[in-house]
């Protein structure tokens, strides 16, 4: 995930040291370090050196210059890619330890020996360096650090405060609409049937500020029992705010005097014989009860925590984060990070607690089942970045021990899970190689779609899947665009598949040859999937006969008979098509990548039809903004009719003066 400049987020941290730009040119041999001139920008590796003593030499080089103070420093390939990003006290001494590569372990001195270059930013403190660290790795993703996989940010339940009717809805992203949140929850399913839950128990409306104003009579949501109908008065403001009260007690941990006092009401109803009063009120106490059922483990006494727990088994590790807030378990969540095996488990937890909390605010206790590494230097930083202490104990006996023991076992169960997945998953891959004739299972899958309706918001799409699922950061959509007769190119007909497939499949393997020609950072695909047959198939191999690509295995999955599935044919270059049992796990796998082809093509053609017909003509004209727009809607009914409206007309409508009717009737009768 592409994170903002760290140096406007932080502005405690200074410019970037200088850079040396030193490409490989591997030659055989060994030099002793020592005895090795150090490199100068632009060097090339001397001819006899080793690549680990060339590394080790450039790290030399830029140690001469480095300070004495904390900060954070970047491992760089000759390729440009950062490889490592690290922090320390003193980063004299710190790097120091990389020009003694003989005394590092073997990742480590893989990592020395592709280094080309290094960058380095200085801060005032070692805690300013860790969140630095933590910035930087989310920002390059090393492969060599140990890395958050995935670090969505959470849902909220928000409860506004800008209107006087408060709507309760489900919020992501930075909190900057006014009101009171409440979270974090581990899902969005989570959030949704919470909120659905608390209509039924506080009647709030769910609906925008905008269908607010506009509604005359009551909604669906009303005549379900799902909210009050503030928008039409069917409710007392009074009482509506007592409503929104009522729910900022609940889920602020006040559950029992909010039960305590609907429980009254339902009695009170009940003697006065307003039982219809009294099934609304039981109503209600029954979806608070269906919220607190929800609950699987609890922190007595504790209002805020998070439970972390980490497994580590075979060189892999789970680390699962439950989330408790306002007294309630808000759910949990498994990750899995990447680190080399040979990583321990407190640096794992640590690593992982530093880029977890760097876009979320932590909260007050942090429970884990081991002490991570750095425990002191990690909660300082943790501190600065929550504004308020933060705490960070692992229980060995109490109340306390006995969620995070649960939270362990989840750990436990999650890491065995994905490791059978994996294994099947590595299965898999192999018997795709065998079936495909690929010197080894794939690595990275890229199936290609096209979607549009009689030409009309044509998009070419790509997803790419891998050894561990869908790589969803690496899907890409492409619109097809009318081509460049200047060049030679001649015109898409609407509807032209082979057409639109040629135009997709060149766009994306030109930009790859020229920004990755060497298949350095793994960006090139162990197998082509095209959804087609034949004649699909012959256009790719024309595209990369163009381009000169000859490495990359091809295939086109057609629909068989009748479109049924099951009977998909495949299509090779020098090979018969042939199919597969319909029971075979492969065959799934391929229908499962062409389903989620079809679904993202499919998905990016609607939003962009959806986009086209939301467009009104007057949004062509230059100079109408939303209000003139507007204006004109409201004196003519319709964008035909200004289309059609004389000068006078025109300037007849308020806020639009004589000038600007003569751009508008410019603009609708050009000829």
């Amino acid at each position: 995930m592409e994170q903002a400049n760290p140096g406007t987020k932080y502005p405690f941290y200074d410019k970037p040291m200088g850079m040396i730009d030193d490409p490989e040119h591997p030659h055989p041999g060994e030099t002793d370090l020592d005895d090795l001139e150090t490199p100068g920008e632009g060097t090339p590796r001397p001819r006899g050196t080793s690549r680990l003593a060339h590394g080790a030499a450039i790290i030399k080089a830029k140690v001469r210059t480095l300070p004495a103070a904390p900060g954070c420093y970047r491992m760089i390939s000759a390729s440009g890619e950062v490889l490592y990003v690290g922090k320390a006290k003193d980063l004299r001494k710190r790097v120091t330890n990389y020009t003694l590569p003989n005394r590092q372990p073997n990742r480590t001195q893989r990592m020395i020996a592709e280094t080309a270059t290094m960058e380095f930013m200085t801060t005032h403190t070692e805690v300013e360096a860790l969140l630095l660290e933590a910035n930087l790795i989310k920002r390059y993703r090393p492969r060599f650090n140990v890395l958050l996989r995935d670090d969505k940010s959470f849902p909220y339940i928000l409860i506004t405060a800008d209107h006087p009717a408060p709507q309760i809805t489900k919020h992501r992203g930075s909190r900057n609409r006014p009101g009171q949140y409440f979270g974090p929850f581990a899902s969005a399913g989570a959030v949704n049937r919470t909120i659905v839950a608390l209509q039924r128990a506080f009647l709030l409306r769910p609906c925008s500020d905008s269908i607010f104003a506009s509604r005359t009579r009551p909604c669906l949501q009303y005549q379900i029992k799902r909210c009050s109908a503030p928008c039409v008065s069917r409710i007392a403001p009074e009482a509506y705010a007592e409503l929104v009260e009522e729910a900022r007690d609940f889920l602020t941990g006040k559950s029992d005097k909010v039960k305590q006092r609907l429980g009254a009401e339902m009695q009170k109803a009940s003697d006065a014989l307003e039982f219809e009063h009294a099934a609304k009120l039981r109503d209600r106490l029954q979806a608070l009860a269906l919220i607190q059922s929800r609950q699987d483990i609890y922190l007595e006494g504790v209002e805020e925590a998070d439970i972390v727990a980490a497994y580590h088994e075979s060189g892999h590790s789970c680390i699962q984060v439950f989330f408790f807030r306002n007294h309630g378990n808000y759910g949990n969540r498994a990750y899995f990070p990447a680190h080399d095996k040979t990583t321990e488990p407190p640096e794992i937890l640590a690593a992982f607690l530093a880029q977890f909390y760097e876009n979320k605010v932590p909260p007050r206790l942090i429970l884990v089942n081991e002490m991570p590494a750095e425990l002191d230097l990690l909660t300082e930083a943790l501190t600065l970045r929550a504004g308020r202490k933060v705490e960070i104990l692992s229980p060995q006996r109490g109340d306390k021990r006995k969620p995070v023991e649960h939270a362990m076992a989840n750990a436990k169960e999650a890491l065995a899970r994905r490791m059978a997945e994996s294994a099947s998953q590595a299965k898999l891959m192999l018997e795709m190689a065998e079936i495909f004739d690929l010197d080894a299972p794939p690595k990275r899958i890229e199936v290609y779609d096209n979607s549009h309706i009689s030409g009309t918001n044509a998009y070419g799409c790509m997803i790419v899947a891998g050894p561990d699922g869908f790589m969803k950061n690496q899907y890409r959509k492409f619109s097809i665009k009318p081509a460049n007769e200047e060049a030679g190119e001649a015109p898409i007909e609407p509807g032209d598949d082979y057409a639109m497939m040629r135009q997709v499949l060149t766009r994306r393997f030109t930009r790859a040859l020229k920004e990755d020609p060497d298949d350095t950072h793994a960006t090139w695909p162990d197998l082509v999937l095209i959804d087609g047959g034949q004649g699909q198939l012959s256009v790719t191999m024309e595209v990369f006969a163009e381009l000169g690509i000859d490495d990359v295995a091809v295939a086109a999955i057609a629909k068989g008979p009748d479109r049924n599935a099951g009977r998909e044919r495949f299509f090779m270059p020098g090979r018969e098509p042939f199919g597969l049992d319909p029971k075979h796990p492969v065959l799934y796998y391929l229908q499962r990548l062409r389903d989620e082809a079809h679904r993202f093509a499919i998905g990016t053609h609607r939003a962009k039809r959806s986009a086209d017909i939301a467009k009104s003509p007057l949004d062509e004209v230059a100079g109408i903004g939303a209000k003139r727009k507007k204006a004109l809607l409201m004196h003519f009914g319709s964008a035909r009719a200004v289309a059609q409206a004389g000068l006078t007309d025109l300037a007849s409508v308020p806020g639009i003066s004589e000038t600007v009717s003569r751009v508008i009737y410019d603009h609708f009768h050009q000829s």
